[in-house]
């Protein structure tokens, strides 16, 4: 019976058949060992731009093409005129100026005497002088329902936080006028520009604005008289002196220090004060002289202080141009790494991520762009990184991104201003796009991010937008970047593997980007890790139509040559780069052979055999170690399957000759891949020949001196096969191969069961009929590891679970068997062919 069991062992494969039933994770881990690996590999690096601007300088993007990172802002670039026509024309100025009262919102003149209100229902006459004050002072009166309950809730609000933008701002940028009488600029300022006709008066002591005085009387509409000389009294007692000290400072030359510190306390205090009345946003009735007087203190120059005067200036709700801008000058701030500790220490941020969630992306599509870009820049730091998560800052991004992928589907817009002609790409929503992707790269790099990652369908969301952009190569880059980073943790892998389009869109992007060497590196890392993560992954991507043609198109584009061209490096790029991405795309293909359907095929594909030899042969490991060692471990792979079909097997004279190289080198990875190999081939008698003939085998004896356990482990494989020739013991012996092997026995037992049931497998085949010599010693080691009582074992109950059932599992049967044998000394037993 013992006769008939060995003969039908001799039958299989040193390896076990991937077909077997597993129930433990012991048995699963053997498997793993003794035949097929997962390659893993570093994470492609990316050093962060030095300079903080929209666009890095390697962006697939024109200069020409895209918006400016550096402009200039000064006090005259906002306006704060309500009295010009919202027409995309520039009219030149009046040469004679009607003198208005302090703010379009005020319903009274100088004198005290009240202009009379036009009807409210249907505004249409226009007309020059008084006409056209009537008219935008009649919808300045007029109370929008939106208006009014938003103003409620700016009453509730800590003075210190920004107040939240109505969300009926995407209306209003719709029309000629807002609420206030604001004009809206259909046609925003460029950044070089200054807006010539802005109607910017120039502020002085003497400027009758600054000259109001107590008994002035307001027309408030719908706030009663009492309420209306309470806000007059707020004005002359709490406000007026602010704005005064304002004035105190002029604008150009050279300021101290010290004076910014106390424009920017006073700033503080003017919010504080607006925002304990509830005045914060449009209810303040002379908000235009307020941010006249900010507008003016920019051009001191102080980035902290601008910064302030942002915050205040955002507060108050503005719109159209004067928002663009005031985004443009905190983007300006946020691209000096010096700025940081501003915005830690300042609550603007609360105000650009409430702007990211109400602004209109048609009609605010650049006011979007800076504000991302801000929060773009800003996310690089790790401190503010982390303030920004603590913000919910990923969940906004992520609304901002399903806002952006329905303004450009097909019910977009078809009129919009930030589509081109004939491009068939929505520019301004891409560049938005380039600036949010960006941010969650960096958010990627927190550790703690990751549940953010997991629980808001990032994944999903992120493969939308490259879907809707894959011709963008910035937006591609930057998710693919993001997927490279966290599908090297287990959680966040397994969530995009689970999303569906992900594989089919990794191959449409690397077939249509084959030339773009950052975007190919890094899909092919992430389908790696999701190709070593689980089957059903690989065969995700094989069901995918047109897959391995891709990757080995891929493999035939990038495959090494002696010595490359010139005109062939200028295509292709560095030869560093080049070979990172074989690196890779190597490492898809045997992760991706483990799973048996995928690896038969693969195995019997002479293009992907043909192409990985090619690495073998045209690159050493001394030059190339990562990829000549993954091109062995794939092949390594391949050479698990035995079918007639596979051409690992039929070229095994070949790759033998191949492995002898990396046999000799001094680099022991390559040496340990190149053992396995034989591990495996070493089943065919020809390769058993070539290692004899080519004293292969003693490499492999000294290879038990190893430190290593995998070394060893490999080792054995190699001379478990050799000893099933009967010539071929004796020489083992010789070479000292026992007694190793009883080394590598007592030194390895008890910590790698494993390792101890294959070097018995080998002692089995390898001790001739009456051997002697080293068996007492043997049987010493056999009796003390056979009883699990005079065992010592891991205080750990998992650890403990799993090397029992290693124990039992692969030593003990065969240790069994071993000690009997010597015990009776049995002769003329049939050596066993492979791992029981």
């Amino acid at each position: 019976m013992a006769s008939v069991e060995r003969k039908r062992d001799k039958q299989e494969p040193f390896y076990v058949s991937h077909g077997a039933k597993r129930q433990t994770s012991a048995e699963i881990v053997t498997e793993a060992r003794r035949s097929l690996r997962i390659l893993g590999t570093q994470r492609p690096f990316t050093p962060r731009d030095e300079l903080r601007q929209l666009f890095g300088d390697t962006s697939a993007r024109t200069r020409d093409g895209r918006p400016p990172s550096s402009f200039s802002l000064y006090a005259r670039n906002f306006e704060t005129s309500d009295s010009r026509p919202s027409s995309g024309t520039r009219l030149s100025p009046l040469e004679h100026k009607p003198r208005l009262p302090l703010s379009l919102d005020e319903g009274c003149s100088e004198g005290g005497t009240t202009v009379p209100k036009p009807p409210v229902e249907r505004l249409e006459k226009t007309g020059s002088g008084a006409s056209r004050s009537r008219h935008l002072r009649a919808r300045s009166l007029t109370r929008l329902p939106p208006m009014t309950q938003h103003s409620k809730v700016l009453q509730t609000e800590d003075c210190h936080k920004p107040p939240k933008l109505s969300k009926q701002r995407s209306t209003e940028h719709l029309q000629h006028f807002d609420a206030t009488g604001e004009r809206i600029e259909a046609f925003p300022e460029t950044q070089e520009t200054p807006m010539k006709h802005s109607g910017i008066p120039r502020t002085s002591r003497a400027d009758p604005l600054m000259k109001k005085t107590k008994t002035e009387v307001y027309d408030h509409g719908d706030l009663t008289g009492s309420h209306a000389t309470d806000e007059s009294a707020f004005w002359n007692s709490e406000v007026l002196p602010v704005l005064q000290e304002f004035e105190t400072v002029t604008p150009g030359g050279s300021v101290s220090e010290k004076t910014v510190q106390h424009m920017c306390h006073a700033c503080t205090a003017l919010h504080d004060l607006l925002a304990e009345k509830g005045m914060l946003g449009r209810r303040f009735k002379k908000r235009t002289s307020v941010l006249r007087a900010l507008f003016r203190l920019i051009d001191l120059g102080s980035d902290q202080l601008n910064l302030t005067l942002a915050k205040l200036i955002l507060a108050l709700n503005i719109s159209g141009n004067n928002l663009l801008n005031i985004c443009k000058l905190i983007f300006k701030i946020s691209r000096s790494p010096s700025n940081d500790i501003l915005f830690q220490n300042n609550s603007i941020i609360d105000s650009l991520l409430l702007l990211l969630q109400y602004e209109d992306v048609y009609t605010s599509g650049e006011t979007l762009l800076y504000s991302m870009g801000s929060l773009k820049l800003l996310s690089g730091n790790c401190a503010l990184s982390r303030m920004l998560l603590a913000k919910d800052f990923i969940r906004v991004l992520l609304q901002l991104a399903q806002r952006l992928i329905q303004s450009t589907g097909h019910n977009a817009s078809p009129d919009t201003d930030h589509i081109v002609a004939g491009s068939g790409q929505h520019v301004i929503t891409g560049h938005i796009l380039v600036q949010l992707t960006a941010a969650l790269r960096n958010m990627a790099d927190l550790s703690e991010s990751r549940s953010d990652f997991l629980f808001n369908g990032v994944f999903s969301t992120l493969c939308t937008v490259m879907d809707h952009h894959q011709n963008d190569q910035d937006i591609c880059l930057n998710v693919a970047r993001i997927f490279s980073k966290l599908s090297s943790y287990a959680g966040c892998c397994y969530a995009l593997a689970e999303t569906p389009c992900c594989y089919r869109l990794i191959l449409d992007l690397l077939s249509k980007h084959s030339r773009k060497q950052d975007l190919v590196v890094r899909l092919l890392f992430t389908l790696g890790n999701l190709a070593a993560r689980s089957n059903e992954a690989r065969e995700s991507v094989y069901k995918e139509k047109g897959a391995v043609d891709i990757l080995l198109g891929l493999l035939q584009s990038y495959k090494p040559v002696a010595v490359a061209p010139k005109s062939l490096q200028d295509f292709w790029g560095p030869q560093h780069e080049n070979e990172d991405v074989l690196v890779k795309l190597i490492r898809v293909l045997a992760n991706l052979s483990i799973h048996p359907t995928i690896g038969i095929a693969l195995a019997s594909n002479a293009m992907c055999v043909q192409l990985l030899l090619e690495v073998m042969e045209v690159r050493s490991v001394e030059e190339s170690t990562e990829l000549v060692v993954n091109a062995s471990a794939t092949i390594n792979n391949l050479s698990y399957y035995q079918e007639e079909s596979s051409v690992v097997r039929a070229q095994h004279t070949h790759i033998s000759e191949l492995l002898l190289r990396l046999l000799l080198s001094s680099n022991m990875d390559a040496v340990l891949e190149a053992t396995r190999v034989f591990g495996n081939l070493s089943q065919i008698k020809d390769v058993r020949l070539f290692i004899i003939k080519n004293k292969v085998h003693q490499f492999v004896v000294t290879l038990l001196d190893s430190k290593n356990p995998d070394v060893c482990f490999s080792a054995c494989g190699v001379l478990m096969n050799l000893s099933v020739d009967s010539e071929n013991r004796a020489m083992l012996t010789k070479e000292g191969a026992i007694h190793k092997l009883i080394d590598c026995l007592r030194d390895f037992g008890p910590q790698d069961w494993q390792l101890a049931g294959l070097v018995c497998q080998t002692l089995w085949n390898c001790i001739e009929d009456g051997e002697a010599r080293y068996m007492l010693e043997l049987l010493e080691i056999l009796c003390l590891y056979s009883d699990q009582k005079c065992l010592r074992w891991p205080s750990s109950d998992d650890v403990k679970e799993y090397q029992e059932s290693c124990w039992k599992l692969d030593f003990l049967p065969v240790a069994q068997k071993l000690k009997k044998r010597i015990q009776s000394h049995v002769t003329l037993l049939e050596p066993i062919s492979k791992a029981s």
